[in-house]
């Protein structure tokens, strides 16, 4: 009986504890450093994972370089073996907080909120504050923001040849479904 006890006190705490955080798999990152008069520089991953801590507001997301896709397949494999260096910078990871989050104040009009964090990539760090528009639409919580980073802070090295065609300040939109 004691085993019994102790069993569904464990089952009640880690159910209370799974129910605080809400995640996804197929959150959706975009990136563009187009440049005016010249080929479009974008590309998409649709399988980030992103996890929300619904009591504190902590959030973190996960992206692998890999995921990304362009339209054009020689773009790809030069994003991948040249500028991110996939193989030994397999992923993106990004850690921060949402200020003043609370799940009760949520409703289906986007809200606005300020995220603080570190966004990891290309094995740099570096402090970010974003903007996020946030709602509770059909039970689920959508994140969506938007950020620009410049590809010197995470040493990532545009080859001259080409560096009229790339944008060094790159715009990221972010959306998560959780």
């Amino acid at each position: 009986m004691k085993n019994f006890i102790l069993y569904l006190f464990l089952l009640i705490t880690l159910c209370s504890y799974a129910q605080n955080k809400r995640t996804t798999k197929s959150g959706e990152v975009t990136f563009e450093a187009s440049v005016p008069s010249f080929e479009e520089v974008k590309a998409t991953n649709k399988d980030v994972t992103c996890i929300l801590n619904v009591d504190t507001g902590e959030i973190a997301a996960l992206a692998l370089m890999k995921g990304f896709h362009f339209k054009v397949a020689l773009m790809e494999e030069h994003f991948n073996e040249n500028y991110m260096e996939s193989t030994k910078f397999p992923k993106g990871i990004f850690k921060g907080k949402i200020e003043n989050f609370k799940i009760t104040d949520l409703s289906e009009s986007p809200m606005k909120y300020t995220i603080n964090g570190t966004l990891e990539v290309h094995g740099k760090q570096k402090e970010i504050t974003t903007t996020a528009y946030i709602k509770n639409y059909s039970g689920k919580i959508e994140i969506q923001n938007t950020f620009t980073v410049n590809t010197d802070d995470f040493d990532i090295k545009i080859p001259s040849v080409i560096s009229k065609k790339v944008a060094k300040q790159v715009n990221v939109e972010c959306l998560f479904k959780l």
